[in-house]
C-alpha cells in the first residue's frame, strides 16, 4: 500500500469464509474469539506493505495481541540459534509441528526455530495472556482441541 491509498475493509463474505476456516480462533496462539471477548482481527500473513494481497490465501484470523505484535513483521530471531527465520505461516505449516503447550497449558513453547521466533515476536506468552489462559484452563475452556 502506498501513501495516500485508502485501506479497504474486508468484504463480509470473505470474513465469513475466514471465520469458518479458522473456526473463530487466532491461528497463531489458538485463542478463541469467545475466550478473548473481542472480534478477531484479519491478518495479512504477507503484509500489504510487502506486496501481500487481500485474498483468502493470504488472510487469517488473529487475536488483537498477536496481530498487534506481528504487525508487518515476517521474520524473527530464533532465541536458541540466533538465526533470522521466517515467522510461522498458518496456511502452509501445521501449528503442532512448531508449537506445544507447557505442562500448565498456559504457555506456548516453540519447538522449531520458526516456532521460537514466532513466540518471541508475537509475545505469545506475555503476562496478561498467561493470566487469562490460567483462568480459561481452570474453567475448562483451554487449551482448544484442534
Amino acid at each position: 500500500m502506498t501513501q495516500g491509498e485508502v485501506k479497504m475493509a474486508i468484504p463480509i463474505e470473505l470474513r465469513r469464509l475466514l471465520a469458518e476456516r479458522d473456526k473463530n480462533y487466532c491461528v497463531y496462539c489458538l485463542t478463541s474469539e469467545e475466550n478473548c471477548g473481542l472480534r478477531m482481527h484479519v491478518d495479512h500473513i504477507i503484509p500489504e506493505t510487502a506486496g501481500g494481497k487481500t485474498t483468502f490465501d493470504n488472510l487469517c484470523l488473529a487475536c488483537f495481541s498477536c496481530n498487534v505484535y506481528k504487525s508487518a513483521t515476517q521474520t524473527g530471531l530464533d532465541p536458541l540459534t540466533q538465526i533470522m527465520v521466517p515467522l510461522f505461516h498458518p496456511l502452509q505449516q501445521n501449528w503442532h509441528d512448531h508449537f506445544t503447550w507447557d505442562e500448565s497449558k498456559t504457555k506456548i513453547i516453540g519447538l522449531t526455530p520458526c516456532g521460537r521466533a514466532t513466540v518471541l515476536i508475537l509475545q505469545m506468552n506475555n503476562p496478561t495472556v498467561i493470566k487469562a489462559r490460567r483462568r480459561w484452563v481452570s474453567a475448562g475452556w483451554h487449551p482448544p482441541v484442534m
